[in-house]
């Protein structure tokens, strides 16, 4: 079992040209996002969140439900959704403003246990930016690095959100040695400063970092470096696609039985840009279409078809 902890929100996203062309809202946020694309890939996964009894709260779960992930570490409340209004450039990419005062998912707090057979828990967004749930995702993040479980981390920097940067950036440091996977763009490397050696050498086992169509690259504690080109497709829009790189990569972990930083380790270079390619794929394919639809496991194959 993988659990994904940290938001879940409904995307306002504009069907046309103008800031407000047919806002269509669609059910997303990234935590969220990477919960159904792991169980879309085929991973036994959970969401672990505090949701909002409104109608897009009942719309959010109901797909969770539709898509096979497990909710009993989602809680629930009575404040409203997170909104998130995404803004369109030519290249498809999204920007966002974020509609957060007093809503459901900033209440999260860290539960007492995780679902039976839990082997890795992911972690991003603004759920761990957004006080005071903030604070229980850090608690929960650290919890589980001490009991063993393997754990991912993409910042997926929102720094509109972020009212104190170096603040924050002083925070996410202290995030590392609980960290086993350390996912980012490169637009979020850039904004967080420091360099992938001295994440490494802070915790994680590696370091993937994304390079929207130029593909991805794996930094590894023993000093390797692995790349692979991005898939050529024609993009509608980016959004969910770092979101469904995280799910493929935690879900060719778990395929490999290397979720835990010793057997990803031992990957290799061959291990290693197989994944990263299977990645780069999934990530490929969620670009092609609207909104955050990640694949399907029968769309992506078996990770050695790559």
């Amino acid at each position: 079992m993988i659990v994904v902890a940290g938001e879940a929100l409904i995307d306002l996203v504009p069907q046309g040209t103008g800031a407000l062309a047919g806002l269509q809202p669609a059910l997303g946020g990234g935590p969220y996002n990477t919960a159904v694309a792991l169980a879309r890939l085929g991973s036994p996964t959970a969401f672990a969140s505090r949701v909002s009894r409104d109608a897009f709260g009942e719309a959010l779960l109901d797909r969770l439900r539709d898509t096979g992930v497990d909710l009993s570490a989602v809680q629930r409340g009575a404040e409203p959704t997170t909104l998130a209004v995404a803004s369109l450039d030519a290249n498809g990419s999204a920007a966002y403003s974020f509609y957060v005062d007093g809503t459901a998912d900033r209440l999260f707090t860290a539960p007492d246990a995780l679902p039976a057979g839990t082997r890795a828990v992911s972690f991003g967004t603004c759920s761990l930016v957004l006080e005071p749930g903030a604070s229980a995702y850090e608690e929960l993040m650290r919890a589980a690095a001490s009991r063993g479980l393997f754990t991912a981390l993409d910042p997926n920097i929102r720094s509109g959100l972020i009212p104190d940067a170096d603040a924050y950036r002083a925070r996410f440091k202290g995030w590392l040695p609980s960290v086993s996977l350390l996912k980012l763009s490169e637009e979020d490397a850039a904004w967080l400063g420091g360099t992938p050696h001295e994440w490494l050498s802070a915790g994680p086992s590696a370091v993937v970092i994304t390079q929207g169509g130029a593909g991805l690259t794996a930094f590894t504690r023993d000093g390797s470096v692995y790349s692979v080109p991005g898939e050529r497709v024609d993009v509608v829009d980016t959004i969910g696609a770092g979101d469904t790189v995280n799910a493929a990569l935690l879900h060719g972990l778990s395929v490999r039985d290397a979720l835990s930083p010793a057997a990803s380790a031992a990957l290799g270079a061959a291990g290693w840009q197989e994944l990263l390619r299977f990645a780069a794929r999934a990530a490929a394919i969620t670009c092609s279409r609207a909104g955050a639809e990640p694949p399907y496991a029968a769309e992506l194959g078996a990770l050695g078809d790559f």
